[in-house]
């Protein structure tokens, strides 16, 4: 023993065997049944042949006005100015203020590729990926409010407390590598979005499962992962021996304490932390990349080198084992995001301009690399915005109606499923909700959304709570 209390001295005495029997339980409890196990003969899947292996999610934080981006509407145009009136004798509200009149895009939209999707003018680099791409065209939400939305997209559920999928995946799948994390967050610089940390926590799954944050602006990325060159007496021989000995008092501690979970995700953090210390600064080096690399994906550009050096990261990490990789546009608050409730013309294009030049190079890299044979990337937000102004030139929040599309394994390129209304304003055909993208994504990665699950204050919970249905108009 490296340390006894007076506690563990007596539990002991009387209880040494059962101790012993304790341990051999921890120690087996990979093993034990219920744990999902991914298997060979299904190519990492759970349940069936998963085509995915690794997922770069593009989240765009505040809500991406669909009838200015990605959603085109002729009778926008025709009804410029006019009062909105759907026909349909329902009251139409606004979520922060009074709804006025319908407003067309400011911004010209054209069709692209060979499949003719329309896309305005503030995405031009993106638009030239459309034939890679499958669109989801009526994307709705169950809440009209930034947190509870963002909760929705990321967990299933509009309350906190519950897994996101990044942390689903992680349990469900486990790791491709034991130097990094299964799941990686990469904010945006200017900081973390609606419900901070709350949009990737683990929930209820065991704590080791929740997202590590990464600063990508940050020198060094991760704080603290190396020590201080001022203190020249921890050299790596010391710093090993200093880990090995915490292992043991963490291993021996959670031992008397079955069940708590965040003591078995302290162990296993400061075996990761010790595998990073060797391998993160190599995968974090951007330098290492050529100068048309780093070029492409706007590295040169002040206006696109936030986003462009994460997405590059995200590249870069999933190339050596990490599984899923969620990359975010805009910060909380009432500005420097997609919340365009003042001045679409002013604010949309530079938070469009931001991501577009990155996210195209990205799609295209994982391309010309031969990732996407079993990489899937999705573009996402929370929710849409309303087809009539708010306040002179803004949009308010609409939980009605949004766009989200993928690309990549097991994906069918240049289509597009469901529509929206004449305006913008609602999801009419082939309406899904996050259940559906969520049961996707998992199907693509070997596993069918309605056995992974968790009992949990005794209910069976998944991420698609008892929703969900694979859209299978968009798979190859």
């Amino acid at each position: 023993m490296l340390y006894t209390s007076r506690r563990d001295f007596l539990w002991q005495f009387g209880g040494g065997l059962g101790g012993l029997a304790l341990t051999q339980l921890l120690a087996e409890a990979g093993d034990l049944p219920g744990i999902p196990k991914p298997k060979p003969e299904f190519n990492g899947g759970l349940h069936h042949v998963a085509k995915v292996k690794r997922v770069i999610q593009l989240f765009m934080n505040g809500g991406v006005s669909q009838p200015d981006t990605f959603d085109y509407k002729p009778e926008l145009e025709k009804r410029h100015g006019k009062p909105f009136d759907p026909g349909t004798g329902e009251k139409v509200e606004g979520v922060t203020s009074s709804p006025g009149n319908l407003m067309k895009s400011p911004f010209p939209f054209k069709q692209h590729g060979t499949c003719g999707r329309w896309v305005s003018s503030v995405f031009p680099q993106l638009a030239g990926q459309v034939d890679r791409m499958a669109f989801l065209m009526a994307v709705a939400s169950k809440s009209n409010v930034h947190g509870p939305s963002s909760y929705m997209m990321n967990t299933g559920f509009i309350l906190p407390g519950f897994p996101c999928m990044g942390a689903w995946l992680s349990y469900g799948l486990g790791r491709l590598t034991e130097n990094l994390p299964t799941f990686i967050v990469l904010p945006d610089a200017r900081g973390l979005p609606y419900n901070q940390k709350g949009n990737f926590g683990a929930g209820f799954l065991p704590v080791a499962h929740q997202g590590t944050i990464l600063n990508a602006a940050g020198t060094p990325p991760v704080s603290d992962l190396i020590p201080s060159l001022k203190t020249g007496f921890v050299t790596p021989e010391a710093d090993k021996d200093a880990l090995d000995l915490l292992a043991k008092l963490n291993r021996q501690h959670a031992t008397t304490r079955p069940g708590d979970s965040r003591l078995d995700a302290r162990i296993e953090s400061y075996e990761l932390a010790a595998g990073m210390q060797q391998h993160a600064p190599e995968a974090l080096d951007l330098e290492k990349e050529t100068a048309t690399t780093r070029k492409n994906y706007g590295l040169d550009d002040t206006a696109t080198a936030d986003f462009g050096r994460r997405c590059l990261l995200a590249r870069r990490l999933l190339e050596r084992g990490v599984r899923f990789v969620q990359v975010w546009s805009g910060a909380g608050g009432p500005s420097g995001n997609w919340d365009n409730h003042s001045d679409i013309i002013k604010e949309l294009p530079s938070i469009a301009r931001s991501v577009d030049r990155p996210a195209a190079a990205l799609l295209q890299d994982l391309h010309d690399r031969g990732l996407l044979k079993d990489t899937l990337l999705i573009w996402s937000t929370e929710f849409g915005r309303q087809p009539f102004t708010q306040g002179a030139t803004g949009r308010d929040h609409n939980a009605g109606t949004s766009v989200a599309w993928l690309a990549g394994a097991g994906v069918k390129a240049g289509v597009a499923h469901g529509s929206s209304d004449d305006w913008s304003w609602r999801a009419g055909e082939d309406k899904v909700y996050c259940y559906d993208l969520h049961a996707t994504i998992l199907h693509l990665m070997g596993i069918d959304h309605t056995k992974l699950a968790v009992r949990h204050d005794g209910t069976d919970r998944r991420l698609t709570d008892v929703h969900g249905e694979v859209i299978e108009a968009i798979l190859a």
